[in-house]
């Protein structure tokens, strides 16, 4: 069967301008030509076209190609083999630079899986247990993926916002729990808080809140302000909580 330049072109995806480089350099002489000189491929050529590609793909230069294809002693299958070996060894060393793209990627978008011990960093071993305890299991796991989520960079961006707003409202512990100042804490304290339960922009969680607002009074880690227990802040916290979750909040 003999195949046109543009039937070559179509097949190999090489272009009719390369090919006649291939004629003219001697790499790759069509088989015939007609008498309006068109030129002709056979399967004979079309093997070593692939061979030609091959070569190229693995940086060979045009002169070292032809010096390889005309060598008397050239094998045919022998050169195929050591084609694959070759194009193996480049798809594992791809694979392994497009996993550092995509890890340098997630890096740079500061989307960093997170380990799930990281969550609990600092906080008690039994920390999570008791979370499971009193929230749910379903809950707690929930919360875990969404901050596992966010990356250690905004999980530790999210914690510096929880530990600024503690620290106004500690500031304001001697004000109305009513007061302007007190609740616009309080709504960055409960938007802050939904961001680590994994809720923000789901439905209103109000006794969940307020349930909150009493553990902070039974339980002094909750309140612990640089090592020293807090009893009263955890009260007024508790208090202003419970205000803001019924003048704000609705359980749906």
């Amino acid at each position: 069967m003999k195949y046109s330049i543009k039937q070559i072109t179509d097949l190999a995806g090489v272009s009719a301008r390369t090919l006649r480089l291939y004629d003219q350099t001697g790499l790759l002489k069509p088989a015939s030509r007609s008498e309006s000189r068109y030129r002709y491929y056979g399967e004979r050529e079309l093997l070593r076209l692939q061979q030609i590609l091959f070569f190229r793909e693995l940086d060979f230069s045009l002169k070292e190609i032809k010096g390889l294809l005309d060598d008397p002693n050239f094998d045919h299958i022998e050169a195929l083999s050591e084609q694959k070996k070759a194009l193996q060894t480049r798809q594992k060393r791809l694979k392994v630079l497009v996993k550092t793209i995509d890890r340098t990627i997630k890096n740079l978008n500061e989307k960093i899986p997170m380990k799930p011990e990281e969550l609990y960093e600092g906080l008690p071993k039994e920390y999570r247990e008791q979370a499971i305890e009193n929230w749910g299991k379903t809950e707690i796991e929930r919360s875990e993926k969404a901050l596992m989520e966010l990356g250690k960079r905004d999980f530790e961006a999210l914690k510096e916002r929880q530990k600024a707003n503690a620290a106004e409202l500690f500031e304001l512990r001697n004000e109305a729990v009513s007061s302007h100042k007190v609740q616009d804490l309080v709504a960055m304290h409960y938007a802050i808080i939904r961001a680590f339960w994994g809720t923000s922009g789901s439905a209103d969680k109000q006794q969940a809140y307020k349930g909150l607002g009493e553990m902070y009074v039974s339980d002094e880690r909750y309140t612990t302000i640089d090592g020293s227990n807090q009893p009263f802040f955890a009260e007024f916290l508790r208090d202003a909580m419970i205000f803001f979750a019924d003048q704000n909040l609705q359980e749906k």
